[in-house]
């Protein structure tokens, strides 16, 4: 068989910042890794800082700072080669991806995280490019469930390809004393939720986890929100935290450094992430890999990646109740380390099974 060559409309991978980019890196560089595979070009609508590609992967420049930068570098390169399979890593750029597809007569498989599925759910133009689709790749069987519901497949086929984590690199350790001095959390009982401050969807429960901290400093006086991310939704928050009395105990640490990330998840206790529209939450996962104890959703994706409570407790994230009541139970316990089964989501899982899935396509 003849090596394929392999085009992937992303909006962000190598170089790019978030959990859709952490997945498109893990995946692309499974799928370049095939010996089925000649070449992988990346096409990225975003791309904020140079890194090391994989071998057999390129990844142009020209296509970040505008759609229309992007469709002329997308249109330039369909002009000079072909490609024999196009991978389309978010939904708001299936149009580009269609485009590809029609211009090389070949397969076209699409990624679904989330939210980005509900966002689309009310735009006829993308409902009717993602009902043409070949292949369906969900990171969780919620998400899958929710495309089909407002995009039933014509003729395609769906796969499910949940997150990994990297357990080489997120690993449970000792608290960063420089951090500890940065926010001042000598002394403190800290509790996380780690994500992007969106102003538009405000799913990822940091609202639900502000709300119920007046009652938990009432018991525990030294407890500290702390939450990792930053956002236009933050001036909000800030301004919540101010009207509940509860501002010195709401730690914001603003966008981190990707370096500075593992050592951030050990400073927590406890992960909290009661949240309302998670597709599945690499940052459980992470944390999780941290040796951290999570509290998770069991309305969203967050459930899976929990495997169903195996690794984690979960709660209703409109049951303050419950919610109080969990933290209160996994602060008393102070048990930590890794969870037997996080292992399922590894990065050597991961690999085997995009490389199954991709090996359908290619292989025909």
């Amino acid at each position: 068989m003849t090596p394929k060559r392999v085009l992937a409309v992303v909006s962000d991978a190598f170089g790019g910042h978030g959990g859709i980019a952490t997945f498109n890196r893990g995946f692309l560089t499974a799928v370049a890794a095939m010996p089925e595979v000649a070449s992988v070009q990346v096409l990225a609508r975003l791309a904020e800082q140079d890194e090391q590609l994989p071998a057999k992967l390129t990844q142009d420049d020209h296509a970040t700072g505008s759609k229309a930068a992007y469709l002329k570098t997308l249109l330039l390169m369909l002009l000079a080669e072909s490609f024999d399979l196009v991978i389309c890593g978010h939904i708001n750029l299936l149009p580009f991806a269609r485009l590809a597809q029609m211009r090389c007569r070949s397969p076209l498989a699409l990624v679904v995280h989330g939210i980005d599925v509900q966002q689309a759910s009310d735009r006829m133009g993308l409902r009717y490019l993602a009902r043409r689709v070949d292949l369906l790749i969900s990171v969780s069987d919620l998400t899958r469930q929710r495309f089909l519901q407002w995009a039933p497949l014509k003729h395609g086929r769906t796969s499910i390809l949940a997150n990994c984590v990297d357990l080489q690199r997120f690993t449970p350790g000792p608290k960063s004393q420089t951090l500890m001095d940065r926010y001042v959390l000598h002394g403190k009982q800290v509790l996380m939720t780690f994500g992007r401050l969106a102003g538009r969807d405000r799913y990822k429960g940091f609202d639900e986890v502000l709300e119920v901290l007046p009652q938990l400093l009432n018991t525990r006086p030294d407890l500290v929100y702390l939450i990792v991310g930053d956002g236009p939704d933050r001036q909000r928050l800030q301004a919540k935290a101010q009207a509940l009395g509860i501002s010195t105990a709401v730690v914001f640490s603003g966008r981190i450094a990707e370096p500075e990330k593992v050592d951030h998840y050990r400073l927590a206790d406890l992960y909290v992430m009661p949240s309302r529209g998670e597709g599945f939450g690499i940052v459980i996962l992470e944390a999780l890999a941290c040796g951290i104890p999570v509290i998770g959703s069991r309305v969203d994706g967050t459930r899976e990646a929990l495997l169903n409570g195996k690794l984690g407790e979960l709660v209703d994230p409109g049951n303050p109740v419950e919610l109080i009541e969990t933290i209160e139970r996994r602060l008393r316990s102070a048990e930590k380390g890794r969870p037997q089964g996080l292992e399922t989501f590894s990065a050597g899982a991961f690999a085997q099974r995009t490389q199954q899935i991709v090996g359908q396509m290619v292989t025909g």
